[in-house]
């Protein structure tokens, strides 16, 4: 059975995101991967996501404002909360929105330099994993982090990206 079709709202919200050439298209393409490598059921409606490639100054007044924490942090997720919109199937034909994802390019763009990965590859981990987060996936606890960090090494491993945990799975 072919997966939902997933649409994507990108919103380049600032232009540092420019200095990677086509940011939209790789953080597409792995928002696509991380949401096709999960088995969504046979009544599997199609999904909407939103991102937002943010600046630091953005990610940190949301990172404030929702967690408390001061600072921008690389990736925020924002799941769909069971009250903020109607019921699946209220809207026929509309797509179930599964939340939004917001990424910081100073911290993004820093983190790719000092790990020495390529800045495309690091968008597209934090893509996968903010997608991941709006599925339902944590890493509190250990073995959530485990079974997480497999399933992002898995996705990103079929998009060409490198293991970004470093370790032979």
């Amino acid at each position: 059975m072919p997966e939902p079709a997933l649409e994507i709202a990108v919103d380049i919200a600032s232009p540092e995101w420019a200095a990677l050439g086509d940011a939209e298209t790789i953080a597409e393409r792995a928002l696509a991967a991380a949401y096709g490598a999960l088995d969504h059921g046979a009544d599997a409606r199609p999904a909407e996501v939103s991102l937002v490639l943010a600046d630091d100054a953005m990610v940190a007044t949301l990172n404030h404002d929702y967690r408390g924490k001061d600072g921008p942090t690389n990736v925020l997720s924002f799941p769909q909360q069971d009250g903020d919109a109607p019921p699946a199937g209220v809207l026929p034909g509309m797509p179930d929105m599964l939340g939004d994802v917001v990424i910081a390019f100073g911290v993004t763009a820093a983190e790719a330099r000092d790990q020495g990965i390529p800045l495309a590859d690091h968008l597209s981990h934090l893509c996968v994993h903010g997608m991941l987060h709006l599925l339902g996936f944590d890493h509190i606890e250990a073995d959530e982090a485990d079974r997480m960090e497999r399933l992002e090494t898995d996705i990103l491993g079929g998009l060409g990206v490198p293991d970004p945990y470093g370790k032979e799975r």
